[in-house]
């Protein structure tokens, strides 16, 4: 089947977007076709910038601080308790972390918190399915596909200028 992607720059480096022939999103990564490679199945791989679009548009109003959510049709791939963890990650607002015992909690199965990290962990599409708004327990960054630092920044991008009782718990 044919896919089609497109890597474009952001404040924290070039972020690459792969679609399905529908133009859902499948996959996303910061950094390049390699990176990205490693977050889905691809067949055939093509370069198009034009079916990108819209994803690039609304990763350029995040940044911008214009868009707090994402409205892209996506289409992640993975099993039913995967995409319910993914589900709810876009439920953390803007701005906001949850722990995974939070989202364990959120989800009716409180003592799954390592296997909702499993899941996290797992998310094929970054920054649009907000797997970086997820923190340790104690309020401590954890780690993130794309190195604690594009964490650190997007969690910062998020909570400047929003007030102390949107800040990060622990952002250092």
């Amino acid at each position: 089947m044919r896919q089609f992607y497109d890597t474009f720059p952001t404040p924290v480096g070039d972020f690459s977007v792969a679609l399905n022939t529908a133009g859902s999103v499948i996959a996303t990564a910061f950094g390049g076709l390699p990176e990205l490679r490693e977050r889905f199945t691809p067949d055939e791989v093509v370069q198009d910038p034009a079916r990108a679009a819209d994803v690039r548009r609304e990763v350029g109003e995040y940044f911008a601080k214009k868009r707090q959510t994402f409205s892209v049709p996506l289409a992640p791939s993975g099993t039913p308790f995967q995409q319910s963890v993914w589900t709810a990650l876009q439920r953390i607002p803007f701005g906001a972390t949850r722990s995974y015992g939070d989202l364990a909690t959120a989800l009716g199965k409180p003592d799954a918190a390592r296997a909702i990290g499993r899941a996290n962990a797992t998310n094929p599409i970054a920054l649009i399915i907000p797997c970086h708004r997820v923190v340790g327990g104690d309020g401590s960054l954890t780690g993130y596909a794309f190195g604690e630092d594009v964490k650190r920044a997007l969690l910062a991008h998020e909570t400047s200028g929003l007030g102390a009782a949107k800040a990060v718990k622990a952002v250092a």
